[in-house]
Formats: C-alpha cells, structure tokens, sequence
C-alpha cells in the first residue's frame, strides 16, 4: 500500500534574489528565514542557498520557498546566471542608499526574463532606515516599479520592517500565475474547437492556428497575464 504524505503533495518554488552587491539581499534572506541579521557585511561568492515554507491564506495552500541568493557583482555573473534556470519567481533588490543600484533594476529584471521568461517578480527597496542618507526619491521609486509593473515594498531587513509580508505575496503571486499556466492547454484545446466549428473559417486556416498555439505552449512564448 502506497502512503501519500502532505509534504508530497507541497509546492516547491524556487525564487532567486537579484541586485547589486552590497543592497541586503543576504539580510532580507536571512532575516526572513532565521529571523537573523548579519551585523557584518560578506560578500556573497557565487550562489547561497536557503528555504522556508508560507502559508499562502488567501488560497489555502502551503509553499515551500527555495531562496536562492545570487551575487551581485559583476565577476560573478557567469557563476550566477545558470542559477537562474528553472527559477519560478525573484525579488528584485535596491537600496536607499545605493543609487547605482537603483539605476541597475531595469537591467535585473531583463536578466531574470532572459533566463527565466516571464515570472512573477516584486521590486524591494532596502534600507528605508537610513532615508536621511537617501539616493533616491520616493515619487522616482514609485514611477520605476509603475513602469515596470512590478509590485513594490520598502523595507528594512534589519529591523524585519515588511520582510514577511514581500514573501508572503510572492508566493501568493506564484500559485496564481501557476494556475494560468496550467490552464493554458485548456485554452489553446478551446480555441481550436471554436475555429473547428466556425464554418466560415478553411482547413488551413484552423491547422495553423493549432500549430501556432501549440509552438508558443511548447517554447514558452505564450505568457498568461501576472
């Protein structure tokens, strides 16, 4: 007889933290998962790697979060960027303090698309509690996450200030973007019987819709709204 356990039927999501170096993405994990704050600053080499479980409570499910923290700094990029790879959502990071850093999201957020296509991602600004040492201005902070539709949290991963809460709404993001996704064989099968039946339309014209739908479900091109 076969047991099923709980934890077999768990979600298990791998999310990387993106940013440039020196921003907290080490903290915000850290805090997050251990409820810890290194005092002292480490350059992360390469890839760190740790996991927590959220309870997603507006869907009832349980999700496992793989954290995977990625170097930030240019000479690790080759190390870095295979990490990437099967990732199903990223925190992108910037700091107050740090105005290269926010000048870098952009190009964040087009490495992770690259690598990944596109996930469900959420914009962190860290360090709100140094904002007399400011980089930036909050209505350049709001424009940027406007722009790139992201949702956008200020943050101290010192004091644990909404460190939760960006978690929490990544995973929930997740699950509904997953569904979508799974749903999407769904609609490619419904559009096509719509075609089928619609007299008016030829053979050839119902076959290349079909082979077109099927190419974009294959590569991945076909992205439901996030």
């Amino acid at each position: 007889m076969i047991s099923m356990r709980e934890e077999d039927f768990q979600r298990e999501v791998k999310v990387v933290i993106v940013g440039n170096g020196g921003v907290g993405k080490t903290s915000l994990i850290r805090q997050f998962c251990k409820s810890h704050f290194p005092e002292e600053y480490k350059k992360t080499i390469g890839v760190d790697f740790l996991e927590k479980h959220v309870y997603v409570k507006n869907l009832c499910e349980d999700v496992k979060l793989m954290l995977w923290d990625t170097a930030g700094q240019e000479e690790f990029n080759s190390i870095t960027r295979s990490y990437y790879r099967g990732a199903r959502g990223a925190v992108i990071c910037f700091s107050t303090t740090d105005r290269n850093s926010f000048e870098s999201v952009e190009n964040w957020k087009q490495k992770v698309e690259d690598q990944c296509g596109r996930i469900p991602m959420v914009l962190v600004q860290n360090k709100v509690d140094l904002l007399e040492q400011a980089s930036v201005e909050r209505y350049e902070t709001e424009a940027l996450a406007e722009n790139l539709g992201l949702r956008f949290y200020r943050i101290c991963a010192k004091q644990n200030l909404y460190v939760t809460e960006v978690f929490e709404y990544l995973a929930e993001l997740y699950l509904r973007w997953d569904v979508q996704i799974m749903q999407t064989p769904r609609l490619v099968i419904g559009i096509v019987k719509l075609a089928l039946r619609n007299r008016k339309s030829s053979l050839k014209f119902q076959l290349r819709m079909w082979l077109y739908l099927t190419l974009q479900q294959i590569s991945g091109s076909y992205q439901p709204e996030i």
